[in-house]
């Protein structure tokens, strides 16, 4: 893929990823305000489109900007918790950490995401290692777990809003390792031949 390519390709992903963002301005004017775990999916989504289609590897050059996208929608909703919900209250944010489980699930999520965006630099990856960064990393899975639990937890009973992104999550967990093994079996049936 050639450079103009690319830098039109992630200017298109930043005007695609801020878009949320006035989604979430004017939820913030209605007072509907609500998660979005669409960039953290679309990011993890993007390993195993790559094993199926080689042909898309070069979406792994968006999968860092994803990342960080969603960590910052994430830091957002958490700010907009603190600042509408628990009005910069450290007594009543830590009473609704102790008290609410879906404060708690969306904390802890937001906690295990910190360290993948402060790692998430090309120097980062040289310090830890490509291994380590990797073991790091994987702390994402979790993350989005909580993140989904976060959701199912703060909406009413009976609401379904939660169950296409969760379908979808699930999807993409089991897709990994099905992924592996079909390309497992090719490959072995590829070297018998």
């Amino acid at each position: 893929m050639n450079k103009p390519i690319l830098i039109a390709l992630k200017t298109l992903t930043w005007i695609a990823c801020l878009y949320p963002l006035a989604i979430l301005a004017y939820g913030a004017v209605t007072n509907n305000l609500g998660p979005d775990l669409n960039l953290l999916v679309i990011s993890l989504a993007i390993t195993p489109l790559r094993k199926l289609f080689p042909q898309l590897s070069w979406l792994i050059k968006f999968r860092r900007l994803l990342g960080l996208f969603a960590f910052f929608y994430a830091s957002i909703h958490l700010v907009a918790y603190i600042g509408l919900y628990a009005y910069f209250d450290p007594h009543t944010i830590v009473q609704d950490i102790a008290k609410r489980r879906f404060i708690t699930a969306g904390v802890t999520a937001w906690l295990l995401l910190v360290p993948l965006a402060l790692t998430s630099t090309a120097n980062s990856i040289r310090r830890l290692g490509g291994k380590r960064w990797n073991q790091l990393h994987k702390l994402v899975y979790i993350a989005v777990c909580l993140g989904l639990l976060h959701y199912w937890w703060q909406v009413k009973t009976g609401v379904l809003a939660p169950l296409w992104i969760t379908v979808i999550m699930a999807i993409l967990f089991i897709a990994r390792p099905v992924i592996d093994w079909w390309k497992a079996g090719r490959n072995t049936k590829l070297r018998a031949a």
